[in-house]
């Protein structure tokens, strides 16, 4: 047996495991705002926003992001469940915030991009959003709910039906 077919029978490599601890929303997330912020810095354009609305608007998506990912990171702390992607909780969260989206951390992590496209006044980099969004579904939801659904199969029914996966 070779080196490399010993490491298969192990399980995933370091380097696996590695890139699956890298691959995280907030990872995502910052690699996006760097984008806009790259956009914004070398190819403007002329183009822009405009000035203190725009800061308003920036804000209420900053923060209003910021609390959605603490007041679910919060919820999931009282019910003593993971809050990382990969994993599966060990209770299906549906109070707090979850009662009105089953994503609220997600959805604040796409309101902090468009806050800081506004912030860098980054019009071109607004096609991030729906590149980000479709990462998001793509990379975690889909196998999220798919986790879920395998462990709290009822229960995650009934979820899903009453409760919407954005808004």
């Amino acid at each position: 047996m070779t080196r490399n077919d010993h490491d298969l029978n192990k399980g995933p490599t370091a380097g696996r495991r590695l890139m699956q601890r890298l691959d995280v929303p907030p990872l995502w997330l910052l690699g996006c705002v760097l984008g806009a912020w790259a956009q914004a810095t070398f190819f403007p354009f002329g183009l822009g926003f405009g000035g203190s609305v725009a800061d308003f608007l920036s804000g209420l998506l900053i923060g209003g992001g910021i609390l959605l990912t603490a007041l679910a990171v919060y919820e999931m702390r009282r019910q003593h469940t993971t809050v990382l992607p990969h994993k599966t909780p060990s209770h299906l969260v549906q109070s707090g915030i979850f009662s009105r989206s089953r994503n609220p951390i997600y959805l604040g992590d796409v309101l902090i991009l468009a806050g800081f496209i506004l912030v860098f006044d980054a019009v071109l980099s607004l096609a991030l959003i729906p590149v980000f969004t479709w990462v998001l579904e793509k990379r975690f939801i889909i196998p999220e709910e798919n986790r879920m659904r395998r462990a709290f199969r009822a229960d995650w029914g009934r979820y899903e039906q009453k409760t919407r996966r954005w808004v």
